[in-house]
């Protein structure tokens, strides 16, 4: 379903980060490794486990010491997972020091590259050197949080340049929660120019011998993720100017990083994320077995029910809502994989297209946001065409110009792009805010025994992980200020239209899966998009603007629920597809087809009632609710108008009332604020609200099938670790 099944590096990495969390970290944690914030020697030799497992080297080029070569979103989304399984604090340990080479990896000059990639990766056989580890120290506002990005509190100025010598820096930056700083040799830290000899702003790479303070601080007293060493660090740094994250060059005496710090961590976080966002869904999926067994024996050892009997044998499980509850956690779980996976993989087809796109940029010598963005432009033109191309039938389509489009790797790349502006954001967002809601109905699964110390699967401290991950790397808010600016780009819009008549082509394939429910939901988003920006509010102010909060940020939550339901829809295929030929999968797929088309139908039954609720409230909401002036009264029948009418027509006046308003002899108005609202053009929405509520017919038996299924899940007489 995650589409690793053909790639031996990832299934035998998979494997090892499996063996990993569930020994060594299992262990760790019950044996209460996680009852101190403090960074002690059992927590360190986590590291080296990394180290001998191949986890470390994964995020390393083969030049470097790492064994996959090209892009590895995947591979490390697939470590976040397997970690997070068991402790999402040992995987913040692990891609913590990713994070740390990142801005290197993604920015760094060709010298840079060699010299810090190669040091972090494990030493080989007859290498007697140590492994350095990384920290990424920001603390700063992040892009699209809606402040000003470029007031940092780390600062730089030159403190010697001599003739024909290169600069040395002076670095001051204190951080703020920075993960790693227990043991970091280096860190990449984001700082302004406080010097006029010095251009905006960078990231330079700090090491704990340089001369000065390199103060790794006091540690956070955090109450999650304590498998991970986060301190609040203190850097008085000289460093020569070669560590600045990409080089530089001297513009008439003036030093000018090639990269600000703005344009790095972009880089970064945009993929970063995704891997927090797959820490969360593996904590849901991970809840499904501990309560099964949970439920399964909640009677058993009391009186009035013996071996064999239903009472011993389902326990909670002969109640439906306890079953309902388990199915809502299951599908939200495998959806919040499916969204966190798709979104990797698309990073992984979209970097190759990205470094050439920026070769294409060096040749031709094209520097600055704005130059390069209007150098996009044609390629933009040319995918939304392709996109065009794409919808038509093989015969309907000029097959030569589809081929050039296709091929183009700057149409490739705009295309790819503006997906993954959405699905980065939605996959942070969706899987970590509703996944953290969605692990505390499963602790609540567990009654009193999910808040205890012991409960099977860590579950309690699990949820207060969900916590800390939901801010990782942005806040919500931080998510949803990215999406109002993204989810509106034309090009993602038509490959939305794209996916619309994909999902009707399905639902007429598979009607099972809910996808004619899913894609009459991604009807009434985009409609409901189109309506609030070129509608104004009931005060005569844009509905649809970036501070204008209350509408986009709903909105954007409405559209992660459509494209994690998607996620699900396109991964159940994928086993319907790909399961017959895979030799593990094929003796029982019929049953997991049944099963997982019903969670499935579940979960977009659930994201079409949310997208139907957000967007009636965001389309009638902000509308001036009629009152009984003037106006108003204008509008109503009175008594004897109706009765006048009735001699006319019989019935009519029995029928007025549900479509207009009617005042009594006296002319009082009926008991209510005003006249039923209308909003101008609504009829479309009001047919696409009725038709989506149609769309949910069936979805409660697809839910009582599912419910029935986990009556019947095989599970283990005990969990495979601690």
């Amino acid at each position: 379903m995650w589409r690793y099944a053909d790639r031996y590096d990832l299934a035998m990495l998979v494997q090892a980060a499996r063996s990993v969390a569930r020994g060594p970290v299992a262990e760790l944690v019950a044996r209460g490794a996680r009852n101190t914030h403090e960074w002690t020697a059992d927590k360190a030799g986590l590291l080296q486990v990394f180290d001998e497992s191949g986890i470390t080297a994964a995020f390393m080029d083969p030049e470097h010491g790492g064994f996959i070569a090209g892009p590895k979103n995947l591979a490390l989304a697939l470590i976040a997972f397997e970690l997070s399984w068991v402790d999402a604090g040992a995987a913040t340990c692990s891609l913590a020091g990713n994070l740390g080479l990142a801005p290197i990896h993604e920015r760094g000059t060709p010298d840079q590259k060699a010299h810090y990639m190669s040091r972090s990766a494990p030493a080989r056989p007859g290498e007697t050197r140590s492994t350095w580890r990384g920290a990424f120290a920001l603390t700063e506002p992040l892009p699209f949080v809606g402040v000003e990005t470029g007031l940092l509190g780390g600062k730089v100025r030159v403190a010697r340049w001599e003739e024909g010598q290169e600069p040395v820096l002076e670095v001051d930056k204190r951080g703020r929660f920075i993960t790693n700083m227990g043991f970091a040799n280096f860190v990449t830290a984001a700082v302004e120019s406080d010097d006029p000899r010095i251009q905006g702003s960078c990231m330079i790479i700090l090491e704990e011998g340089d001369p000065g303070l390199f103060d790794r601080g006091t540690p956070t007293r955090k109450l999650v993720h304590q498998l991970s060493s986060t301190r609040d660090p203190v850097f008085r740094l000289e460093v020569p100017a070669s560590r600045i994250i990409g080089g530089y060059t001297i513009q008439k005496g003036v030093i000018v990083p090639r990269f600000s710090h703005g344009e790095v961590i972009e880089a970064v976080f945009r993929r970063t994320r995704v891997t927090v966002g797959l820490m969360t869904a593996a904590k849901l999926l991970s809840a499904v077995e501990p309560v099964i067994r949970y439920q399964r024996g909640r009677f058993r050892g009391g009186e009035g029910g013996g071996a064999g009997s239903p009472r011993f044998d389902l326990g909670l499980q002969q109640k439906q809502d306890a079953l309902h509850r388990l199915a809502d956690v299951w599908a939200t779980g495998e959806a919040s994989a499916s969204l966190g996976f798709a979104a990797a993989r698309l990073f992984d087809q979209l970097d190759p297209f990205e470094r050439r796109k920026d070769e294409w940029f060096a040749a031709e010598k094209i520097e600055g946001a704005r130059a390069r963005m209007k150098a996009l432009g044609k390629a933009r033109q040319d995918a939304l065409e392709l996109i065009r191309l794409e919808s038509k039938g093989e015969g309907q389509r000029d097959a030569e110009r589809f081929r050039a489009l296709h091929e183009d790797p700057l149409v490739q790349y705009v295309l790819l792009d503006a997906e993954a502006n959405v699905l980065c954001p939605a996959c942070k967002l969706w899987n970590t805010g509703h996944g953290a809601n969605m692990m505390r109905e499963a602790v609540s699964l567990m009654g009193g025994y999910g808040v205890t110390e012991d409960c099977p699967g860590f579950l309690g401290q699990k949820w207060m992980d969900a916590q800390l991950e939901a801010t990782y790397e942005g806040p919500e808010a931080v998510q949803r200020r990215q999406l109002t600016v993204t989810m509106a780009d034309d090009l993602f819009l038509a490959r939305m239209e794209q996916w619309h008549g994909e999902l009707r082509r399905i639902a007429g394939d598979r009607p099972a899966t809910g996808a004619c429910t899913l894609a009459t939901a991604m009807r009434l988003w985009l409609w409901t998009l189109r309506f609030l920006q070129r509608t104004r509010d009931g005060e005569g102010a844009k509905l649809f603007h970036g501070t204008r909060q209350g509408v986009t940020f709903p909105l954007a939550d409405a559209l992660c629920w459509l494209l994690s339901a998607r996620a699900f829809l396109e991964d159940v295929l994928e086993l319907e597809h790909r399961g017959p030929s895979h030799p593990v999968v094929a003796g029982g797929l019929a049953g997991w087809m049944g099963f997982y088309m019903d969670l499935c139908h579940v979960q977009c039954a659930r994201a079409a009632g949310e997208v139907g609720r957000i967007c009636a409230e965001l389309v009638f909401g902000y509308q001036r609710h009629p009152a009984w002036d003037k106006a108003g009264c204008e509008a109503c029948y009175s008594a004897e108008e109706l009765d006048a009418l009735e001699g006319l027509a019989s019935g009519i006046a029995s029928a007025a009332p549900a479509c207009t308003d009617v005042q009594d002899p006296s002319g009082r108005p009926p008991d209510k604020a005003g006249p039923c609202a209308a909003v101008e053009g609504q009829d479309e929405f009001l047919r696409l609200r009725r038709r989506l509520d149609g769309c949910l017919t069936g979805s409660g038996l697809a839910k009582d099938r599912a419910a029935e299924a986990l009556t019947r899940v095989m599970i283990p007489e005990a969990l495979d670790y601690p």
